[in-house]
């Protein structure tokens, strides 16, 4: 071998082991955990929290509707974030008198939006396994998913309820969540 062509090989060997290198630190901060910011003194202001104004919704008093009730939701940048914003007060306790029609435990696990307009809300595991049962129960929870995102977020049209990550029939046998639905009017009290 020339002189000349064992150097272009040992330059290549070194651009590639510090392309491997660059490549390898930018997976490590892609994966890597972020940790928190540790907590302001306690002297220092921190700032509020900007906030928007969600209609989320409750089991009426006799168990046959969904109430429309206003809350304060954390104002998130983007569709995808403001639906996980909306979902986590959704997913809080109610407030009084009414109840919740999603089971007490479930937590939401990933939302998505697709290009056409329909989110993808995963539910952990709990809203199937605590759920009471019962068709009107069954469809007020499923409608208090899909009417919280729809009715909050214009740019969503339908909602499909996934649990654990997968698609499924029902939620507790009664109504089909096979596919993403539009928002249900009727489920509302004193809806026209």
């Amino acid at each position: 071998m020339t002189r000349t062509r064992i150097l272009q090989v040992a330059g290549g060997v070194a651009v590639g082991v510090a392309l491997s290198w660059v490549t390898m630190r930018g997976l490590e901060r892609m994966i890597r955990p972020r940790h928190a910011a540790a907590p302001p003194a306690a002297d220092q202001a921190s700032p509020a929290t900007a906030h928007i104004t969600a209609t989320l919704f409750y089991v009426s008093e006799d168990g046959q509707s969904l109430v429309p009730v206003r809350r304060e939701v954390p104002l998130a940048e983007g569709v995808v974030a403001q639906g996980r914003e909306i979902m986590a007060v959704q997913l809080e306790p109610a407030p009084s008198p009414y109840r919740s029609a999603v089971p007490s435990g479930t937590m939401l696990r990933a939302l998505y939006v697709t290009p056409r307009g329909d989110a993808f809300v995963d539910l952990s595991a709990a809203i199937s396994q605590e759920h009471p049962g019962g068709s009107t129960a069954e469809l007020l929870t499923v409608y208090t998913v899909v009417n919280a995102i729809t009715v909050n977020l214009p740019a969503i049209q339908r909602v499909q309820i996934l649990v654990d990550g997968k698609s499924v029939d029902t939620i507790a046998g009664h109504v089909d969540v096979r596919r993403p639905l539009q928002k249900n009017d009727t489920v509302i009290q004193n809806s026209k």
